[in-house]
């Protein structure tokens, strides 16, 4: 089956947004993809409660949840947004992706779970948790021709989320994202190829790209990726694009054939010697 990134340089305002992703979406499905991903924050890219109050409604009712349906309808494909900000009862929101079937209901969503609280060093520091509300929940879903395991950005960071969904049957891993250009840089295509080699799943990965309005500069550089760990399709990092990749699910047994890590895993207990001792190999401390 062919799938589909599509890299955005989202702004503040949806509806800019939303006629960007529409645009890509018809440029991905014209050459026949069948599931298309889009970034994180594809809908509003604004960092705090104050920008997104203003342009980011509640779920019930939500305007652009049905424009990418709409959407999805109308060229019957699997359209996943990768995520749009949905306003809490709190004032906090909720950092959700969205999988659409092709007749443009939903089968699946995912809030993030993993929220970015970090200084970079030169920059600003960054705390999604004053603005966003964690959740709580891994999810695992059918797409058309296999099994998808959702996460958004941050989430790549943590190994244990992607093995779970993995051990849950997920076959693709999809990550959403808005990497910061030196944390991209440095991190980004290490960490997708890690995680896709650790779990045996193809990783298909959507990133915001290039200058924004709000004065965020993002790494770009979208790419798929299969279970070994090869990267199939990329894109730059200077702006929107489209990048598209055939999927062999047979690679993702293959994979696990050959490196069966997840079959192979053991429980196990950890032990760390006591300060200013001497450790005795013949006993242990359990921590």
């Amino acid at each position: 089956m062919r799938v589909a990134v599509l890299q955005m340089t989202s702004g503040t305002a949806p509806g800019p947004n939303l006629d960007q992703f529409e645009r890509l979406a018809v440029e991905a499905a014209g050459q026949g993809a069948s599931y298309l991903l889009s970034p994180e924050v594809s809908v509003v890219f604004a960092e705090n409660r104050d920008g997104l109050g203003a342009v980011a409604g509640p779920w019930d009712g939500n305007p652009a949840i049905a424009r990418v349906a709409g959407i999805a309808r109308r060229l019957g494909v699997s359209l996943h947004l990768g995520s749009l900000a949905v306003a809490l009862p709190d004032g906090r929101f909720a950092n959700r992706s969205v999988l659409f079937r092709p007749d443009g209901t939903i089968a699946a969503s995912y809030d993030k779970i993993h929220l970015f609280d970090a200084t970079l060093p030169g920059l600003r520091q960054y705390r999604e948790s004053e603005t966003y509300a964690g959740g709580d929940r891994a999810v695992v879903t059918d797409a058309p021709g296999f099994r998808l395991g959702m996460t958004i950005c941050y989430d790549v960071r943590f190994p244990a989320l992607h093995r779970a969904l993995a051990e849950a049957g997920a076959e693709v891993l999809s990550v959403p994202a808005a990497f910061t250009v030196p944390t991209g840089q440095a991190h980004w295509e290490v960490l997708l190829r890690a995680r896709a080699i650790e779990t045996g799943c193809f990783v298909v990965a959507a990133a915001q790209a290039g200058r924004h309005e709000n004065g965020r500069a993002t790494w770009g550089h979208s790419m798929i990726i299969d279970p070994w760990g090869r990267i199939l399709a990329e894109l730059g990092g200077e702006g929107p694009g489209v990048a598209l990749a055939d999927l062999d699910l047979q690679a993702v047994a293959e994979a696990r054939g050959k490196v069966p890590a997840l079959d192979n895993a053991r429980p196990f207990s950890l032990s760390q010697g006591v300060a200013g001792v001497v450790p005795n190999p013949r006993e242990e401390v359990t921590a």
